[in-house]
């Protein structure tokens, strides 16, 4: 076995493969770029070594960096995580070249199944049922629309190297079909350096199951059951679920022998998964499913197979690189209850899930029984523009499916971030989905729901007092509440709340605090503040206990106060009190940067007359492209920025001409 190791990744899964090698007793090396100086994964390494600036471009993705860190630190052996270098055959080669290994599998395997029109012929080969389309090397655009015409809409265009939901668009109309191409494309060049895209039929109502297998160099290949991964946004996976709902043995039994099939076919080692695009439209069948592609690397969400069958993936990754054979057979791989996992983003979902960059003020999980999390930041801790912006991974495991979902959504009701954006709400109102928990669910079933699942609540008058008293830096257990020598001590406070300002009005007297200006009359007593809010509330007749967990931030002058309170996130703003209300509000003549990223594309110039929702402009961001458009009909007055421009969030990109 290894006795040191040099990871080359960051984040999530760095502190993930620390945590195993610390357990087995292997030193671990960390690489850091500039912007992660300070992050944990370095901070939990033995040691770790700067690669360069903070674009992955001139870091993480240069194989030279990593291979010199490993050799200068004695580091026999390189981890990959997923993403950045872990499916490059070149790096692999070069990593053996070096004299180190590769923790993960050969060349010559992720090279016959990194294209997807190569591996979808390969797999044709070996009998593994794959779906219609095109996968040839004809990029011409008319060419490629004509195929999509014999194939018939919708279908799917996809990066031939992509993977992780980029690079990839549904068409549902001829008409559309060339400025999808030109996205797809442009996206797939800077992702994956790799233009070329195929295209495939769109099955409709379709479900994304996946088989976990590995293998080792003794010639032993086995499967870890399937995971469900149907819960998609832009083609990004959000919750999946070990085992899939729905799953008959035979079905199961026809799904796994493909998938050992795929990976015998590429004489495959280490973690790999077989993906396949399953007719969702009614119960699974054993015709029903085709492969769609294999990522030959471990996955992010891996630890729902490892929670179903006791196994850490990451020991075998490593031992098998090792050259040990696979620890057990075949038969001794069972299932044990059901797992499921939900991804914690930095991003909006209301704002088309813009990935968000920034400081986390308050970072705090909901534990529980059979609850586990896989992160990567901490409270204090940056959220870079320049990658990824997962937090954590909440992972929950129960004996049964209704189990695990219903720990998942305790664990999601009582993690609170303050900061920045999340989609934490999004997922606890995806995971109490009626179809969702049915196990009724398909790839489509967000996009159907989204306007349900976005929707933000309105804040009780308890939330709207516990803001206030916060807000007002009122300290409820001073001896002196609302002291006065004639009279109650009242306070009037502004909030604002997802766009729209809160007024009402404090009175303390007594050591009780009551709001009025609201919906009903409501006080305060018996109050406690430190990290959590609990107070006695009384609603006209009626009295509840309460209790929240809350965060206050002031930046910038304006105090943000972030309030969990039944399981519902509340963030309120206190204007600053010199710059007043239209500081908040910002003029409909500004086009915005809505996150930290690069300008890619500039369609207009000043002069131009425009319509509402008309394309402005092109950005990139965390590797995903984001289309600005006019707030209204109007002429370009000035544009701001040219492409290739780096450009902060809240940058004014683009100005229209005030209306006259």
């Amino acid at each position: 076995m290894f006795s040191k190791i040099l990871i080359a990744n960051r984040g999530e899964i760095a502190c993930r493969i620390i945590k195993t090698a610390r357990r087995m007793g292997i030193k671990t090396v960390a690489v850091y770029a500039e912007a992660d100086a300070q992050a944990q994964h370095v901070k939990l390494a033995d040691e770790a070594v700067f690669i360069g600036p903070s674009p992955a471009s001139e870091s993480y993705l240069v194989g030279q960096k990593i291979i010199d860190a490993a050799k200068a630190t004695g580091a026999e052996a390189i981890h990959p995580g997923y993403g950045f270098l872990s499916e490059n055959p070149d790096f692999v080669e070069a990593v053996e070249k070096a004299g180190l290994t590769f923790i993960g599998p050969k060349a010559h395997s992720i090279r016959s199944m990194g294209l997807k029109d190569a591996a979808k012929r390969l797999m044709e080969e070996a009998g593994v049922p794959v779906v219609p389309g095109y996968h040839g090397d004809n990029q011409d655009a008319a060419f490629l629309a004509g195929q999509a015409d014999e194939i018939g809409y919708p279908v799917l265009i996809k990066a031939s190297a992509g993977g992780g939901g980029k690079g990839m668009r549904r068409v549902d109309k001829a008409a559309d079909f060339i400025s999808s191409l030109d996205s797809c494309r442009r996206e797939a060049k800077s992702a994956f350096g790799d233009d070329r895209v195929l295209i495939e039929k769109y099955v409709l109502s379709p479900r994304h199951i996946e088989v976990q297998v590995f293998g080792d160099s003794h010639g032993n290949i086995v499967h870890l059951f399937e995971r469900d991964c149907s819960l998609q946004r832009r083609h990004q996976k959000v919750i999946e679920e070990a085992p899939a709902p729905g799953m008959s043995e035979p079905v199961r039994s026809a799904m796994t022998r493909a998938a050992i099939k795929a990976a015998e076919a590429v004489n495959y080692q280490g973690a790999g998964t077989i993906e396949f695009i399953v007719d969702g439209s009614g119960p699974l069948r054993a015709d029903g499913f085709w492969f769609m592609e294999m990522n030959t690397r471990l996955q992010v969400e891996h630890p729902v197979t490892e929670a179903i069958t006791g196994f850490d993936l990451v020991e075998w990754q490593l031992r098998v690189a090792a050259g040990e054979a696979l620890p057990v057979k075949q038969g001794s791989i069972a299932i044990h209850g059901h797992a499921a996992e939900a991804r914690l983003y930095a991003e909006d979902p209301a704002a088309g899930f813009l990935p968000q960059a920034g400081h986390i003020d308050s970072l705090e999980f909901g534990l529980g029984d059979g609850v586990r999390i896989d992160g990567g930041v901490v409270s204090g801790d940056q959220v870079s523009p320049f990658y990824d912006p997962m937090i954590a991974k909440v992972i929950a495991h129960g004996p049964g499916r209704q189990d695990a979902l219903g720990r998942l959504q305790e664990a999601l009701d009582n993690t609170l971030v303050s900061g920045l954006t999340t989609n934490r709400d999004f997922l606890r109102a995806l995971v109490g989905n009626d179809t969702f928990r049915a196990g009724r669910m398909d790839t489509g079933l967000i996009d159907r729901n989204l306007e349900r699942l976005i929707e933000k609540p309105e804040p009780s008058e308890i939330a709207i007092a516990i803001a206030a008293v916060i807000a007002s830096r009122i300290e409820p257990s001073s001896a002196h509440l609302g002291f006065r020598l004639w009279g109650a001590a009242d306070h009037r406070i502004k909030l604002l709340f997802n766009g729209e300002m809160i007024e009402r009005g404090l009175r303390l007297q007594d050591g009780v605090i009551s709001l009025h200006g609201g919906n009903q009359s409501l006080q305060l007593a018996d109050i406690l503040m430190g990290e959590s809010f609990e107070a006695k509330a009384h609603l006209g007749n009626r009295s509840v206990r309460v209790r929240a967990k809350i965060c206050a931030t002031e930046k910038a002058g304006f105090l943000d106060v972030s309030i969990l309170l039944d399981g519902q996130t509340f963030v309120f703003t206190r204007p600053d009190p010199v710059a007043g209300d239209a500081a908040l509000h910002s003029s409909s003549n500004d086009v915005l940067a809505p996150m930290t990223g690069v300008v890619r594309m500039v369609l207009v110039s000043a002069g131009d007359v425009v319509s509402a929702g008309e394309r402005l402009a092109v950005m990139e961001a965390m590797k995903m492209e984001h289309t600005l458009t006019a707030p209204r009909d109007g002429e370009v007055q000035d544009v701001l920025c040219a492409e290739g421009d780096p450009v902060e969030g809240g940058a004014v990109l683009i100005r229209l001409k005030e209306e006259e």
